[in-house]
């Protein structure tokens, strides 16, 4: 028999909750018949939903839990009221007992953070964990981070990001050697802050086998394409990305808004309306739904909090295929390198530098 990939479920999570997440589960099923779920939710909700949804029911194992989060509650009340116990708790704790090999949640960005940090702990030599996001270019898809996690970042910091999102790239795109930019006002060296120049003097300077630094970008680069990973801190990638997404919908209303202008407006929507689909498409930000954590002892996937089943799917999708590329096996092999490397050179290579 095929090994199956386990993955756990906070069923509560999200603005639809298990609505979402059942029929979510039902749909990515399909696509890949060797996953087995641990669903973690309210059984008075949970259960009707599963007799609905027999495949999935078949393919599960559901655990009850009293608490669920909700959206608007803070990380640290969160924290207070859900450790242990909460259905997001305990999908993400499934993860660290090696019973699930990837969590999936719709929940509350922060306390998943919270609670991700707190229960799995970051790797070794990483002080912070990022959330990356996939990123729609003219190229293809990029790996963008930190869009939200933390705020501010130094430069070793951002050096960190850059081998975490590199061996995303190499797990999710294949990439042997993936191309990494710094975010900045600017190409040129001497422009941004301090800790930006800083970390991309020391990606200049320091070989790395798992990446390519290519130096500064600038906020048009993110849709180009022009790398495979973008890094800055926490506050300037949350701005983008919510940018990125306010500028899609805006543009989706232009175009609904003329083509039903007219009656030749309307008539020409008819004969074009292949193309306007594959534009919908593209754009359609359910097509890569799911925020990855990284820099934890474990993989957790942030689906979006309002998506449907079928956004839903798409984050299981993900968190699929970062378990079958084996994410955190990457990442770990790219961090000792990296640190040895490090200390390679710190070390002393003569009498005299004793």
């Amino acid at each position: 028999m095929a090994k199956t990939i386990p993955i756990s479920l906070d069923v509560m999570g999200g603005d639809h909750g298990a609505e979402v997440v059942i029929p979510g589960a039902e749909i990515a099923l399909v696509r890949h018949p060797d996953i087995r779920f641990l669903l973690y939710g309210n059984e008075n909700v949970v259960r009707p939903l599963l007799d609905k949804y027999p495949r999935v029911r078949d393919a599960s194992v559901f655990h009850h839990c009293e608490v669920s989060i909700a959206m608007d509650t803070k990380p640290s009340q969160a924290l207070r009221q859900g450790r242990w116990k909460s259905s997001m708790w305990k999908s993400i704790e499934a993860v660290k007992t090696g019973d699930a090999a990837v969590s999936v949640s719709a929940g509350n960005t922060g306390a998943l953070m919270a609670m991700s940090k707190f229960c799995l702990r970051t790797m070794a030599n990483i002080e912070r964990p990022a959330i990356a996001a996939i990123w729609p270019t003219l190229r293809g898809e990029s790996v963008v981070l930190d869009v939200g996690a933390t705020i501010g970042a130094d430069a070793q910091q951002l050096i960190d990001f850059a081998i975490l999102g590199g061996a995303m790239a190499r797990a999710l795109f294949g990439i042997q050697k993936p191309t990494v930019g710094l975010l900045n006002i600017g190409v040129e060296e001497v422009k941004g802050l301090e800790e930006v120049r800083t970390a991309g003097r020391l990606l200049r300077e320091t070989p790395l086998r798992s990446l390519q630094y290519s130096g500064f970008v600038e906020g048009n680069d993110l849709g180009a394409g022009t790398v495979d990973v973008v890094v800055t801190e926490g506050f300037a990638g949350n701005i983008a990305l919510k940018t990125a997404e306010g500028t899609a919908k805006q543009i989706g209303s232009y175009l609904r808004s003329s083509m039903n202008r007219t009656f030749m407006s309307k008539l020409g929507y008819l004969f074009a309306k292949g193309a306007f689909d594959l534009l919908r498409e593209k754009m359609d930000p359910r097509k890569v739904n799911g925020g990855v954590f990284l820099g934890l002892n474990g993989i957790v996937i942030k689906s979006h909090g309002g998506t449907d089943a079928e956004g839903f799917a798409s984050a299981i999708d993900l968190a699929y295929d970062m378990v079958k590329n084996e994410l955190t096996h990457k990442i770990a092999q790219d961090l000792v390198h990296y640190h040895r490397g490090r200390f390679a050179e710190a070390a002393p290579t003569s009498e005299g530098d004793l």
